[in-house]
């Protein structure tokens, strides 16, 4: 039984698991849009809203713990520093998971993973 057990395994070791999620909030926060398995993105959102989060906070303590999981510190300093003032007004809700259908070879439900205020062309404004 799985009882007060948070999260999903996604068929790896808990080690793998670790790492593709760091990896994948990393890449969402620097390139503010994934593309990914359904599953995995509501995974990875849990962690990502987290880290936002912490950027809202500010403090040293709040960026070494993001450090903790972003091991790139450019992007965290893209996160604490751009993206924390685009997101200071707002109280939840950083991500947005848009199911984009099945994955050819193995029918995998696929996803688009993206932060709310993502514009593909950085001149139009995001609409909120």
């Amino acid at each position: 039984m799985r009882h007060r057990k948070a999260g999903k395994r996604l068929g790896r070791t808990s080690s793998h698991r670790i790492a593709m999620v760091r990896n994948m909030v990393t890449s969402l926060l620097e390139h503010e849009r994934i593309v990914t398995t359904t599953p995995k993105a509501k995974e990875v959102r849990k962690v990502a809203e987290k880290m936002i989060t912490l950027a809202k906070r500010g403090d040293l303590h709040a960026r070494r713990q993001a450090l903790e999981v972003i091991r790139d510190r450019k992007v965290v300093e893209k996160l604490f520093g751009t993206l924390k003032d685009e997101y200071m007004e707002r109280n939840g809700g950083y991500t947005r998971i848009i199911r984009t259908g099945n994955r050819i070879g193995d029918a995998a439900a696929m996803a688009i993973l993206e932060l709310v205020n993502y514009q593909a062309d950085k001149g139009i404004p995001a609409e909120n």
